[in-house]
């Protein structure tokens, strides 16, 4: 830890006075809820429910006009790519604290998404945040760590000029400060030598586990089976990646065709930085086309990056990893490698 923050009292103190200083000034989004952004959203997550961008389909149902998806609240304030973290961010001024701390890893986050209404098409949404608690130091597989969590909230201006709330969100993060591993610890130290020297590029115990939802949980267990599971639509069309089956009732597994783990590059990059916890630089995260049709995207490995090029056939493998002393259960990862064109 620093010296400035270099006990568990002191972070708490930092803390309580970011939660002393209240919510954050209200930002405005970049733009008034929009049609374009909207159609864009909802082809990319999948959603057909007209009301996003068929007026008469929305007056059908009750709205004003065109409504936009109550999910989309986040994407109405994003900063765009070159934004910045305004100084009173609590998030921003909690993630710096603990930096400062030593805890400048992040291993898991957390949503949690209330929608009080539909905002419409040319409202505008402005967001605040306050800081709602931390809590630590914990004891975690990967090190010590610190939760902390803010709530946002999302208005837009009422017609008496009130702020009118239509989205809040609680979003919770571990940050974490890794154990340092000395010079002469072996690299497989704490897991099974035989599993991890097959790959000596990945550190599995800093590699980011996948985490399954009711919605995708299927697809994770398929890979655990060494199985690519793609999710089968009524319709008997296949989705990647999967989407709440709305369809089946919440206590009904999801239709799944079990694909050949066959197909050719779609595109793909390589990526050189920022580091990434467990893996080395640089790697190819590849978008593959299955002989299915849908398209799945994960590392290829087993080529150089100056090797990689549109359309080469590769295959779906899998990386098996031990649990640990800690008490953590084996795990799997699928990943893609080169196969040799068939004559």
């Amino acid at each position: 830890m620093s010296a400035g923050l270099d006990d568990p009292e002191q972070v708490l103190a930092a803390a309580e006075r970011v939660r002393a200083d209240g919510a954050s000034a209200p930002r405005a989004g970049r733009d008034p809820i929009n049609l374009p952004m909207i159609r864009n959203w909802v082809e990319a997550i999948g959603d057909e429910n007209p009301i996003y961008v068929d007026e008469a389909a929305a007056r059908e149902a009750g709205h004003d006009g065109i409504v936009a998806p109550p999910a989309m609240a986040q994407v109405w304030t994003m900063r765009g790519l070159h934004g910045r973290r305004e100084a009173d961010d609590p998030l921003g001024r909690m993630t710096a604290i603990l930096d400062e701390a030593g805890f400048t890893s992040v291993v898991a986050t957390n949503c949690d998404q209330t929608y009080h209404r539909y905002v419409r098409v040319g409202e505008e949404v402005s967001v605040t945040t306050v800081l709602e608690d931390v809590v630590g130091p914990k004891k975690t597989a990967l090190g010590e760590g610190w939760f902390f969590t803010t709530r946002s909230h999302w208005t837009v201006r009422a017609p008496d000029g009130a702020d009118e709330p239509v989205a809040e969100m609680l979003f919770r993060i571990l940050k974490f400060a890794p154990p340092p591993r000395s010079g002469s610890e072996p690299a497989d130290a704490g897991t099974d030598g035989a599993q991890v020297s097959a790959f000596p590029d990945l550190d599995p115990a800093r590699l980011m586990r996948p985490s399954a939802s009711l919605d995708t949980r299927f697809f994770w267990d398929g890979v655990a089976a060494h199985e690519l599971r793609i999710q089968r639509r009524p319709d008997g069309g296949l989705q990647h990646p999967p989407i709440p089956a709305l369809w089946k009732a919440k206590d009904e597994e999801t239709d799944y065709l079990v694909a050949s783990g066959r197909g050719r590059v779609f595109s793909f990059v390589v990526h050189h930085a920022p580091k990434v916890p467990g893996r080395s630089l640089p790697f190819v995260v590849a978008l593959v086309e299955l002989d299915e049709g849908v398209r799945m995207l994960g590392e290829l490995r087993n080529i150089t990056p100056e090797e990689v090029r549109i359309g080469m056939p590769v295959e779906a493998t899998f990386l098996d990893f031990p649990g640990d002393e800690s008490g953590s259960e084996p795990w799997t990862l699928f990943a893609w490698r080169p196969v040799k064109e068939e004559s």
